[in-house]
């Protein structure tokens, strides 16, 4: 079956394949009655816009590429939907690439997104070379998310503050009564950021000697690992501050296989406040990292540098609050 022109649309609406282009083009320069009378038509006919052609006659794509660095962390959902909220409403859409898999078959992890014209790139999480970014921000807007890596000039940066997301942890577990407390850390800035200000926080209340810091890999494997380590030594910690949500439920499986009670034997606060920390069964105490206002104002850099030049590239840093839930507890 033949798909309907727009001079299918004109035809039935009784005007110009003009007037139709600028109905469609959403132009405040037609009569409400023509334009109704074209929408009808349109709709009628099942009639959808050559995004192709559009996009060859506007120098334009309205699509907006975003570069996941782990697709499997559950933390981006909330981010994205805040990025995608403000995209749609300005009509953008995402394309999504994952860079993990990229960096496997040998390819510049942004050059899918690339080849495919968008107007814009979002990179969420942390990438292992930033810097090279630098040169498609030269040719297109680019935003990161959720990173604290030092970005090349004309790059916006958009994240939380780790280090007041992580003093706020540290500082519940101690007025809890937690003396021997625990630090799973990540990699990267945003790793290092958040085990400085917990290591400072520490040693803020005298408590620099009692603090353990553990390397760790941000998975929930890599944090029940460590979490065996941890409880099996001879100075066990009552509580555990995990890098992230995916680690914490990893100290979670630790300690109840080693017959650990949540939250009366050990307290475990995780960071980014996840789907998975609210699941009822977990419930867990949790720095929210504000992912949704994050993605709303990585979306808003990118339409402000569409509006006109920005100059060097800024960093915004959106306030986390800590969710206490029912993984914490007074010290034993």
């Amino acid at each position: 079956m033949r798909q309907p022109t727009i001079r299918d649309v004109a035809e039935r609406a009784g005007v110009s394949k003009s007037l139709v282009s600028l109905v469609l083009r959403g132009s405040d320069q037609v009569r409400p009655e023509k334009r109704d009378a074209v929408l009808r038509a349109a709709q009628e006919l099942g009639y959808r816009p050559n995004a192709a052609a559009r996009s060859l006659s506007e120098q334009r794509t309205r699509t907006i590429g975003v570069l996941l660095n782990d697709l499997r962390n559950p933390w981006f959902v909330d981010l994205l939907d805040g990025l995608n909220s403000l995209l749609h409403a300005n009509g953008l859409h995402m394309l999504l690439a994952d860079a993990r898999l990229n960096r496997r078959t040998g390819q510049d992890p942004a050059d899918p997104l690339l080849d495919l014209r968008v107007d814009g790139l979002v990179v969420v999480g942390t990438l292992p070379d930033p810097a090279a970014l630098g040169a498609v921000a030269e040719r297109i807007p680019v935003v990161l998310a959720g990173s604290r890596e030092p970005a090349p000039p004309g790059v916006d940066v958009v994240a939380g503050d780790d280090e007041r997301g992580a003093r706020l942890a540290a500082e519940h577990l101690i007025g809890l009564g937690h003396r021997r407390i625990a630090h799973i850390a990540g990699y990267g800035a945003v790793g290092e950021l958040r085990r400085g200000s917990f290591e400072a926080t520490m040693l803020r209340h005298g408590l620099a000697e009692r603090a353990v810091v553990e390397p760790g890999d941000m998975t929930e494997e890599g944090g029940y690992r460590t979490t065996v380590r941890l409880l099996s030594g001879p100075e066990r910690p009552t509580a555990v501050f995990a890098v992230n949500d995916m680690a914490a439920i990893g100290v979670l499986s630790a300690a109840e296989e080693l017959g650990l009670r949540v939250p009366r034997d050990l307290s475990v606060v995780g960071y980014d406040n996840t789907s998975i920390a609210r699941l009822r069964h977990v419930w867990l105490t949790t720095v929210d990292n504000t992912s949704h206002e994050v993605g709303r104002r990585a979306a808003r850099c990118l339409l402000e540098r569409f509006e006109g030049p920005c100059g060097a590239g800024r960093v915004q840093l959106a306030t986390p609050t800590l969710e206490i839930r029912g993984s914490t507890a007074p010290a034993p």
